[in-house]
């Protein structure tokens, strides 16, 4: 029998609050993940996974690269198995299954993402958790990630890009998260959270694996496909760069 990573008072934390940060998880040295991440990051426009860009003042620059673990064994063997996925499993209740990964980039000067919730972005599966791997420091400086205690029970008042309506983001109590490299935070796919701009002059990246109950199925796949081919088939807004299937990124169209 596997022994539980999670005490009583954790489970207790993520259940009352809706998020948890835990430290010491990655069991690979933090510089070569760091380095596979580099790798990714670096690589020619001409690539197999999804990169997307926004323009910011020092010029054209990387916003996110996702479905990439077919293409890094070391990212793949991280975010599929081990403590990261005990502790996704322990949170979910059953064993857990990659839905997603994605690389937020939040180069110096990269844009914030405005208040929402991860679910209206995801089709297919009810029980969703995320976790934000940082790869680099998050502070308030960099736009670490701001969470919201207790609210994530139901899908909140949305506006028009299925982000939270302004008139609830006022009345919320917003608790930066600042995080050391190598950090791992849990959070409710209905935990609403926002980040601001990397106002500093240091990258800050962010490895970010989503998780679903294997009584769900294995949906990475169909994940994958329904959002290329909703991509495909029709424009972002003027002015705005669309990452995801909800618009919450506030970058600039590179």
């Amino acid at each position: 029998m596997t022994t539980a990573l999670l005490c009583d008072e954790d489970m207790a934390h993520f259940h009352a609050t809706g998020w948890l940060l835990l430290r010491d998880l990655i069991e690979v040295p933090l510089s070569e993940v760091q380095a596979e991440v580099g790798r990714l990051g670096a690589a020619s426009p001409d690539v197999a996974w999804i990169d997307h860009y926004e323009m910011t003042d020092a010029g054209r620059r990387l916003a996110r690269t996702e479905d990439f673990t077919p293409f890094s064994e070391l990212l793949r063997s991280i975010l599929r198995e081990g403590p990261l996925v005990q502790v996704a499993s322990e949170l979910l209740g059953e064993p857990a299954l990659l839905y997603k990964e994605k690389i937020n980039y939040k180069l110096a000067g990269g844009a914030g993402f405005a208040p929402h919730q991860d679910k209206p972005a995801y089709p297919f599966v009810d029980q969703v958790l995320s976790v934000m791997v940082a790869i680099d420091d998050a502070t308030i400086a960099n736009g670490c990630l701001e969470v919201v205690d207790g609210f994530h029970g139901d899908v909140l008042a949305q506006d028009d890009r299925g982000c939270i309506d302004a008139g609830v983001v006022e009345n919320l109590t917003w608790t930066p998260v600042e995080m050391g490299a190598g950090d791992c935070l849990f959070f409710h796919a209905l935990a609403p959270h926002r980040s601001g701009p990397n106002t500093s002059d240091r990258d800050r990246r962010a490895l970010f694996p989503t998780y679903n109950g294997a009584s769900e199925g294995d949906l990475r796949d169909a994940y994958y496909a329904a959002k290329r081919e909703i991509f495909a088939a029709s424009e972002p807004e003027e002015g705005r760069v669309r990452l995801s299937l909800i618009g919450d990124f506030q970058g600039r169209p590179a």
